[in-house]
């Protein structure tokens, strides 16, 4: 039995609490306090085919440090997991690496969208959380771009009762202004020619498909004002809509190019403070649905290249609940906010069951965060140099308890 004495509650009340264990533990919380772990509906933990970036072993070392106990895994892997056959070497692998970590994480995967594999779909059913469709080009060559494909997705979709989470950006469009700005290097270039419009033509493709064919929707990293404005207004309609912000289009915006660079490249890009506003503003009035870290490490080396050849993504479950712990201390989000978008609602659309995992947080502890503490294989990350106060020191998954440094 875990015996938490004198552990602090969302609502303020102090209580002691004990969670069924094989292990006999005792843990003095005065200070702290207790919330459910939570989820990650978006992560690229890299494998297979891409460990040098992360594993499981690390991203999941990664995950519980920053209070997360459940990952969902994204497709484009080498090879990309487009297949049942596919995802089911792919489980078998994560299950290796996380006996390997003695972190026993809970996770689910996507099924990666191929224009050659409709036939997966309703194979997949049961055995992921969603299809993932790439309407703009990202890491890997997932995408799908053309009517006909899209459409055919969103019906089997929609028959087999899949979610279909989507990368939406026009790729017809990216390449467009990818032509005409072709002679500039400056990385900043990259949220020119990725803009909203890029954004808003894929998310309102997608929107119009869930709506003919009943389809339930997820847009993964919704970053600018119009796409939220339309979301808003679809969900008005009454098209099942949801959406998922990140932390770095909450945190960072089109101002942190001048001093990461390439660091923060990513799809969909950084975007303006006017759009940032947006989405607290979307958090604020319950548009918002989910936030997920689009966890997505790049080696220093290859981030390191000059716009063009450096890959896009940045590292963040680790530091994703952190950030958000201290937006809570300057009065920009509730606690219980926090929890309804990375655990009770994440928990609804994906449908879920709730699991007994907890996380203990101290609310203020300040820590400035360091890439030398970092767990993820990549080991750096663009919120390096802050002073972030409201940190996890405890994780409990699974009935045990691993102590964060």
């Amino acid at each position: 039995m875990i015996r938490l004495n004198g552990v602090t509650t969302t609502e303020g009340r102090v209580i002691d609490v004990s969670i069924v264990s094989r292990e006999e533990k005792t843990i003095d919380c005065k200070g702290l306090t207790l919330l459910p772990a939570l989820i990650d509906p978006h992560v690229h933990f890299r494998t297979p085919g891409l460990e040098h970036k992360e594993n499981w072993v690390t991203g999941a070392c990664a995950a519980i440090h920053g209070g997360i106990t459940t990952v969902f895994d994204m497709p484009n892997t080498k090879p990309p997991s487009n297949t049942l056959e596919r995802i089911e070497e792919k489980k078998k692998i994560i299950q290796e690496q996380l006996k390997q970590a003695d972190i026993p994480l809970h996770f689910g995967l996507y099924l990666g969208a191929d224009k050659s594999h409709f036939d997966e779909i309703p194979r997949c059913k049961g055995k992921v959380v969603g299809i993932k469709i790439f309407m703009g080009s990202s890491t890997g060559d997932l995408v799908m771009d053309d009517d006909e494909s899209l459409d055919e997705c969103f019906r089997l979709a929609a028959m087999h009762d899949l979610l279909v989470a989507v990368h939406a950006e026009d790729e017809a469009l990216i390449k467009q202004r990818e032509e005409e700005f072709r002679t500039s290097t400056d990385p900043k270039v990259h949220s020119v020619i990725r803009n909203d419009e890029v954004a808003f033509r894929a998310t309102s493709k997608a929107i119009s498909l869930a709506r003919k064919h009943r389809a339930r929707l997820y847009i993964l990293h919704v970053g600018t004002k119009p796409e939220i404005e339309l979301i808003r207004q679809a969900k008005k309609e009454g098209v099942n809509v949801y959406v998922e912000t990140t932390p770095h289009h909450l945190f960072l915006t089109i101002d942190d190019y001048a001093k990461w660079g390439t660091k923060v490249q990513m799809n969909p890009p950084l975007r303006t403070k006017e759009d940032a506003a947006a989405l607290w503003d979307a958090i604020a009035d319950g548009t918002m649905d989910a936030i997920g870290s689009d966890h997505a490490p790049h080696t220093l080396s290859e981030k390191s290249q000059p716009y063009g050849k450096a890959p896009s993504g940045i590292p963040g479950v680790e530091t994703t609940l952190p950030l958000l712990l201290n937006a809570c201390n300057q009065g920009r989000i509730a606690l219980s906010q926090i929890v309804h978008l990375m655990r009770e609602r994440v928990l609804s659309i994906f449908r879920m069951p709730p699991n007994e995992d907890f996380i203990l947080v101290d609310m203020k502890k300040k820590k400035t965060v360091e890439e030398k503490a970092l767990k993820s294989k990549c080991g750096w990350s663009p919120y390096a140099g802050r002073l972030l106060q409201g940190w996890p020191v405890y994780t409990i998954l699974k009935g045990k308890v691993y102590e964060l440094a």
